[in-house]
């Protein structure tokens, strides 16, 4: 049997769940590798995927023998049908985070479930452990954007928009990635202050202190990388911020390993920033995977301790309103006794 599914029954037995509805579509991808519309039911005896008949004869395309998964043309199931999938299972369990609270009235009408049970996230636990292939699509996706960011070092040139920059960062995924991972950042002067800036048409100046913020997907996974460069020799107060910021994020990524507190980690940089007259207004970082944002989280408020080859970014960063920001992030795999960086550009002073 497909091994994350029979992963998934042996973890529903320790709940006493008979069965289990899937119908977030990453999670359906995540246990079968199936992309298309439709919802996985594992029931007491069987794997069953219900599916538009526009995607049927995908889906068989990419699911095996040894999946063990039965398809189902939407079309072609009866009421009945709904009403026997769980009828011999006290309790199933359902995705409370994603179904709208229609879905779940009409979950409950169409399958006729005794007693419909929250899980917990935990098809989203077990993602934030990668295993070999998923660690080799982020490798690849990193590799992609450390490549993209080299190109557009030799691309950008004063009087070109923020946006063009973005644009031309976007045109490089699209031929070499599935596209990007979210919505580039490209922000120029002051508007390096904003954290989750939007492109403008602000004109790159002589002088100019500039972040950006990017990543591509391959086979469904991301890559999430930030550098902040300068356009001629920057100024000592952009240095001393650069230079705090870049110590940290070196710091943070030497304490990375297997058990280190996420908490601990995100207090360390709060207090040196703290010392410097500046505060991180921001999570530390966050796991990367088949979402650019997702579980584990390190901020003070998340008191999670790291796993081997969980996969997560080291993102410090300063604000000044008005002024400028410095932001420095990688996409980093956790090990045993330490960590590897996956995005490699470089770090230090980088000047056009």
């Amino acid at each position: 049997m497909n091994v994350k599914i029979q992963w998934l029954r042996n973890k529903m037995l320790s709940l006493n769940l008979q069965g289990i509805i899937i119908s977030n579509p990453l999670n359906v991808k995540y246990l079968t590798n199936i992309n298309a519309e439709g919802t996985l039911l594992l029931t007491e005896k069987e794997n069953i995927y219900i599916t538009d008949g526009r995607y049927v004869e995908d889906v068989h395309k990419t699911l095996t023998l040894f999946d063990e998964i039965i398809v189902y043309d939407l079309k072609n199931v009866s009421k009945e049908d709904y009403e026997n999938f769980f009828i011999h299972c006290n309790n199933v369990g359902f995705e409370e985070n994603y179904v709208t609270y229609a879905d779940y009235k009409e979950i409950l009408r169409k399958y006729k479930i005794h007693n419909l049970i929250e899980t917990e996230y935990i098809i989203e636990k077990q993602r934030m452990i990668k295993d070999e292939e998923e660690i080799r699509n982020i490798q690849k996706a990193c590799e992609i954007t450390d490549n993209c960011f080299s190109y557009i070092l030799t691309y950008i040139k004063p009087g070109m928009t923020e946006k063009q920059i973005a644009n031309e960062i976007e045109d490089y995924y699209k031929n070499r990635a599935e596209g990007v991972s979210f919505e580039t950042i490209v922000a120029s002067g002051e508007n390096t202050s904003k954290p989750h800036a939007i492109p403008s048409e602000r004109k790159i100046k002589e002088k100019d202190i500039i972040t950006i913020d990017m990543g591509c997907k391959v086979n469904g996974y991301c890559s999430d990388m930030t550098r902040t460069i300068f356009i001629g020799e920057p100024t000592e107060e952009e240095k001393n911020i650069y230079d705090l910021v870049l110590k940290n994020q070196n710091k943070i990524t030497n304490e990375l390993k297997d058990g280190a507190s996420t908490r601990q980690l995100t207090i360390s940089v709060e207090n040196d920033f703290k010392l410097n007259g500046h505060c991180l207004i921001h999570s530390l970082g966050h796991g990367v995977g088949m979402e650019i944002h997702e579980p584990p989280y390190i901020n003070y408020k998340n008191d999670a301790l790291l796993k081997e080859n969980m996969i997560i970014t080291n993102e410090p960063g300063i604000y000044i309103p008005g002024k400028f920001g410095v932001r420095i992030e990688d996409t980093i795999q956790i090990t045993k006794f330490g960590c590897i960086s996956l995005t490699k550009s470089e770090k230090n002073y980088i000047i056009i």
